[in-house]
């Protein structure tokens, strides 16, 4: 995989990549939702926990190429965030994943674009593989993964500890290169009919 970080635009959202430009604006749009970080997340980023997340492993990570972090722009403002993570040059694999939305622009077009990007992106760079990994009570992003196109594989038990101690179990999700022609066409058909409506 030759795998870079850049910005990716279609009609409905621009990611581009994270940066400080972009923190206040993410920041409020993590404010606007904090059932979800303290629900569903494996680490928050509200109040002061979203200055420490941002210093500590946003910016080292973004440094290191280990998660290459986008903002999700919606109408010129930055209303979320996704992140290709951990690309696996030697098998050709990488993580979709570290996703979160301002809640006005959930259930739309946005997810589905954004994606989208993320996908195309990632098999135009010589990826074999997509991989979503979902928290098992996260009911939401599990039906928008299949929604996508990606197919279960399994669940990895108590994966994870989260920030507030709860154990997680991890439901495993990919797409893979033979897969992404008819997953990126009825993408296209979703996006367009979104459009039309």
């Amino acid at each position: 995989m030759n795998f870079t970080l850049q910005i990716l635009e279609n009609p409905w959202v621009r990611l581009e990549p994270l940066g400080e430009g972009h923190r206040e604006d993410l920041r409020a749009a993590c404010a606007a939702d904090p059932d979800t970080w303290n629900r569903l997340y494996p680490y928050s980023m509200l109040g002061e926990a979203f200055d420490r997340r941002w210093d500590d492993h946003l910016v080292r990570t973004q440094a290191d190429g280990s998660w290459m972090q986008y903002a999700v722009m919606v109408g010129g403002r930055c209303m979320g965030m996704t992140c290709h993570i951990g690309a696996d040059t030697a098998n050709a694999s990488v993580e979709v994943g570290g996703t979160y939305y301002h809640p006005q622009v959930r259930g739309g077009a946005v997810n589905p674009a954004a994606k989208r990007l993320m996908m195309g992106h990632a098999f135009e760079s010589g990826a074999r593989r997509v991989v979503y990994r979902v928290d098992a009570i996260n009911a939401r992003s599990r039906a928008a993964v299949l929604k996508l196109g990606a197919v279960q594989e399994g669940v990895m038990r108590q994966d994870r500890v989260t920030w507030t101690g709860r154990i997680r179990d991890t439901v495993i999700y990919s797409v893979l290169a033979d897969e992404w022609p008819d997953v990126r066409d009825r993408l296209d058909a979703r996006l367009l009919s979104m459009t039309q409506t």
